[in-house]
């Protein structure tokens, strides 16, 4: 098994894509909303994947925030709001905020169950920073530390109770970032008193089955190298300060933010600690290139994992997704109580 995930170019596998994917083993795949078509094909996709390979707890992930990151789109699914609504309510009412979080993590898990993903990159622990930039935004659960926690934990939660393995992101957190890393390299100069409002929501949560890193330069830990390639972040900050013990893989490697081509990307993010390297665009050059020069997964790495792919179980007394959705948008205050 090769440590990556890797995307797919289309709604079904082609044949060179069936064919190199049985050779390579990656350890999973992401999809796309070019992959998302309907629930018969996303399904039977999934289904083909999980056959190629012969592992039914498979690693199959979207990223499925809601708001403007929405993989799977009306009018076949429904539309989720952002984390900003559950910030607005918590403001007005902690509890409700943290009981509709839950809810819509568990309605999106059950969509996502019902086509076969199994992961969602949710949630956002990313603490928003007045003035930075809005790669983040309305996508966080807000500016305070123990409130992203909580949201965050109900997140996790809800997306567990509805079969879905989480993603804590972005880690060691993205909140700061002046720039978009999709189109170039944040550079982080807050000291490490200002840094540990970064880190809390991820303390708190550290038992999280799996992490993804930011491609954000902290000065202070590592002024020459991003967290997704800095053995010093991914070592002293994310596994020792954080605490954080699970699988960890890298943000997608076709973000600017980096440099190189996209198997030298791979191939530095894996030798700097991430467990998996994440490319996402199905790019058949760039996936042949990344499987010839990772090496194969690691015992520690394939053991988390197995991990995570074994810390949820989907049960088959589920609520109706209509009467989660209710629930959380009577909360939110969309509809009469």
């Amino acid at each position: 098994m090769k440590p990556v995930i890797f995307g797919l170019s289309g709604e079904n596998l082609t044949a060179d894509e069936r064919a190199f994917f049985a050779e390579a083993e990656p350890a999973g795949y992401i999809f796309f909303k070019r992959n998302c078509v309907d629930r018969a094909q996303l399904r039977a996709l999934t289904d083909d994947l999980r056959s190629l390979h012969g592992r039914d707890d498979l690693l199959v992930m979207i990223d499925q925030e809601g708001g403007r990151v929405a993989r799977m789109q009306p009018p076949i699914w429904p539309a989720f709001p952002a984390g900003a609504a559950f910030d607005r309510l918590y403001d007005l009412a902690p509890s409700s905020a943290i009981a509709a979080a839950r809810a819509n993590a568990r309605a999106i898990a059950l969509m996502l169950t019902e086509v076969g993903i199994s992961v969602d990159a949710l949630p956002l622990l990313d603490v928003r920073q007045e003035g930075a930039s809005d790669i983040m935004g309305d996508r966080t659960l807000g500016a305070d530390p123990m409130r992203v926690a909580a949201l965050g934990r109900a997140t996790l939660e809800g997306l567990a109770e509805g079969g879905v393995v989480g993603i804590i992101k972005h880690m060691p957190g993205h909140g700061r970032a002046m720039v978009d890393s999709h189109h170039d390299l944040p550079v982080v100069d807050a000291n490490l008193n200002a840094l540990e409002t970064d880190l809390a929501p991820f303390r708190t949560l550290r038992n999280a089955p799996i992490g993804m890193t930011a491609h954000v330069v902290y000065t202070e830990w590592d002024a020459e190298r991003p967290a997704s390639l800095s053995p010093a972040i991914i070592g002293e900050i994310i596994r020792d300060s954080i605490g954080f013990t699970g699988l960890l893989m890298s943000d997608d490697l076709d973000m600017q933010a980096l440099s190189g081509t996209i198997p030298d990307r791979a191939a530095g993010v894996v030798a700097a600690g991430c467990d998996l390297a994440l490319n996402c665009w199905g790019r058949m050059d760039d996936m042949i290139g990344i499987a010839e020069r990772l090496p194969d997964i690691t015992d520690v790495s394939r053991a988390r994992l197995d991990r995570a792919m074994t810390s949820v179980t989907c049960g088959a007394d589920q609520p109706p997704i209509e009467e989660l959705l209710a629930t959380r948008d009577t909360l939110l205050g969309l509809v009469p109580a």
